[in-house]
Order: structure tokens, then sequence, then C-alpha cells
């Protein structure tokens, strides 16, 4: 823990991780698990979480852009990366020479990627990826012959080695959705194409962490997870976290740089949108949209400062906000929680998600560079 007061800091539970990457195993007992660790760990140091996932039994990490996973090769993090989101001209062949499997969702894709396997000296691990649906990345439907039998070839000639067949959910996190299904069946058609035509993956995948926590049909070889990771839940329709046996890793504290009391009548924070009724005590939390605190939950957004959960007063600026505290006593370098864990009584990422209209990911991922993470249990 910090010995030193910090102005606004993320504590992150490495054994929450930990413990949430157990949980979702027992989801899929069955399959592997990816620990999708993109986006800094959607907010959370994708380092160490990447540590602490494998520790856990997570035999991939998943990351969207090269750079990420290179990042990680570069860390020394060993085993199986995948990562997803190329363009053309991004660095194949550094990718092939770290051993990461790459996405491959088109033929431009496939072409960079060989000519990069030529230039290594060794084959290229790739894995195919199929739009069922989602209307995104991925190769089309109509596209996909084409795409495999080129790829066949390119396994033929030596340049790659066709790792994994997947694609990935529109509507998970809406139990019933149609597409669900729909796209099961188009995904299961494209894997019995491909494999007819010759490819034989190491893992199929398509389940997310929704689909990872409520459809086992849709687990293969390999589930996904990302969000659930680190112990949030991925909509609120399927359950709180602890309904769903996780724990949120992420608590968003700040120290208070200022409590004072005002008078009735008094306009708080830009525009005044906020007004004291009667003489009141402000506490001034020294975070702000900067730190990726969403200025759409002004007036809105839950705080638990001495031991009462208060609301944002006034529009969130860019380094701060307030609250109003109603008369109670605090004092500076109090610690106000900005958003932790339900079962102990504080705001969550998700309270703020419905605070500021958005969802949750949004909520963890949006936390800036200028917070630090403190490390527990690491």
């Amino acid at each position: 823990m910090n010995e030193t007061p910090m102005r606004v800091y993320a504590e992150i539970d490495l054994d929450a991780v930990r413990g949430n990457v157990r949980a979702l195993r027992e989801r899929a007992p069955r399959s592997e698990l990816m620990a999708v660790v993109k986006a800094d760990a959607y907010g959370h140091g994708a380092l160490a979480c990447a540590k602490a996932a494998q520790e856990a039994g997570a035999t991939w990490l998943g990351t969207a852009t090269p750079d990420e996973a290179l990042a990680l090769r570069a860390a020394g993090v060993e085993g199986r990366i995948m990562c997803w989101l190329w363009t053309p001209g991004g660095p194949w062949r550094e990718a092939v020479e770290a051993d990461l499997d790459v996405s491959v969702s088109g033929m431009w894709a496939l072409d960079e990627v060989r000519e990069a396997a030529r230039a290594a000296g060794r084959p290229a691990r790739i894995q195919l990826k199929a739009d069922t649906g989602l209307g995104r990345n991925g190769c089309q439907p109509a596209d996909w012959a084409e795409l495999v039998g080129a790829a066949v070839a390119a396994q033929a000639e030596g340049t790659v080695r066709v790792t994994g067949l997947w694609s990935h959910f529109a509507c998970a996190d809406e139990p019933g959705h149609p597409s669900i299904q729909l796209q099961l069946t188009a995904f299961r058609d494209m894997l019995a194409y491909a494999e007819k035509e010759g490819v034989e993956p190491e893992v199929r995948h398509m389940a997310n962490s929704p689909a990872t926590l409520t459809l086992p049909e849709s687990h293969f070889d390999l589930v996904r997870p990302g969000l659930a990771v680190y112990g949030v839940s991925p909509a609120p329709e399927l359950g709180t976290p602890a309904e769903l046996g996780l724990r949120p890793a992420m608590a968003l504290k700040a120290s208070l740089a200022l409590v004072k009391t005002v008078p009735a009548g008094h306009g708080v924070s830009y525009g005044h949108h906020y007004v004291t009724d009667a003489e009141t005590t402000l506490a001034l939390v020294p975070a702000g949209y900067a730190d990726g605190i969403p200025r759409h939950a002004s007036g809105r957004g839950p705080v638990l400062v001495g031991g009462r959960i208060r609301h944002v007063a006034g529009r969130v600026a860019m380094d701060q906000f307030v609250v109003d505290l109603d008369g109670d006593t605090a004092a500076a370098g109090d610690v106000a929680v900005i958003f932790g864990d339900a079962e102990r009584g504080e705001p969550t990422a998700e309270d703020w998600a419905q605070a500021s209209d958005t969802i949750a990911y949004e909520i963890v991922t949006r936390i800036g560079g200028r917070v630090p993470r403190v490390y527990l249990g690491a």
C-alpha cells in the first residue's frame, strides 16, 4: 500500500485477478482460457495483470494491437500471446520473430504476414477470423473460401501455420438475442469448411466474457474473457460481480484536497449547476476528466466519503470535482473512494457507468496514465 498520500490512485488487487481467472476457468472447464489484457488490461496494468492471469492458469493472453503484445514480450512475458487489430504496414516481422499469434481477416493481411515470414526465415503463426455477424473485423462468409484456400497454400509452402479459427459475438451480453444462435451456426459452418479444406487449428474460439459466463455451447477449445477477468460484470442483466462469482480488482481512490464550510446559496463548480440550499460542508476531490472521471457524471457520480455515499456536486472539471457532505465533517487527506467493490459498501464502476450513460468497460479503461497504479498481492 502507498506510504505517501497520493492525489488520486487506483488500487489493483492482483489476488482478485487471480481469483477471477480461476472462477472463469470453472465456467469453462474443458476449454483453455485467454486473458484479454488489451488497453493496458482495461486500465488495470497489462504487465502485472498478464502475469497474475498466467499464475492462475490462463494459457493464452490476448491484446488488440501488435504493439501491446510486443510490449509484453519485451517485458519478459512468455507463453502464447495473440493480437488481432492490424493495419497495412504493421510490425508483422517483429510479431513473427516474437512468436506471436496474429489474426488475419483478409487477403492483404495474409500477403503481408507471408512476406514477413520469408524475411524472418520462420513461419508465422496465424489465426483466421470469421465475421459471423458482428460486422467489424473478420472475413465475410462469401470471401471465406478464398482466404482459407490461400492460407492452406501458404501453410504448404511453409510461410504460415494456421493455429486458430475464431470469431466474436455481437450481442452475447443480451441473453436470448436471436443473433447469438445465428452467429454460432455461421461459425460452425465456417469451421467445418476450413477443416474440410485441410486446416487443423490448435484452438477454435468465440466466447467473450458474457459468453464465457452464460453460453457453454460457445466455449469450443478456448474462451476469451476480458472485462470479467477484472471482476466487473460485462452487463447488468447478467448479474452483479458477486452474483457471477467475481471480485472487482480496481478501487479508485483520492485524498481530499480541501474541506470547507460554505453558506446557503453558494454556487459550486463551473456554470453553478449546483447551488447549496443551506449552510454545508464541501469536500474537494482532486481528480477530474483528465484522470478519466467522466464529465457526463457531473451532478450524479457517487463517491464514498466518511462512510456515506455522496454525489458529485456540480460539474466535473479537468482536475477536480466537489461533493457536498451535507454538514458532515471531514479533513484534507481523508480518503474518498470513487469506485470499488459493492461488497465493501463502495460505489462501483457500474454505478458510474449508469451515472454517465455508458458502460462499465469505459469507466475502468478510461482511467488515465497520470493515475498511479498501486498493486496489492504482487
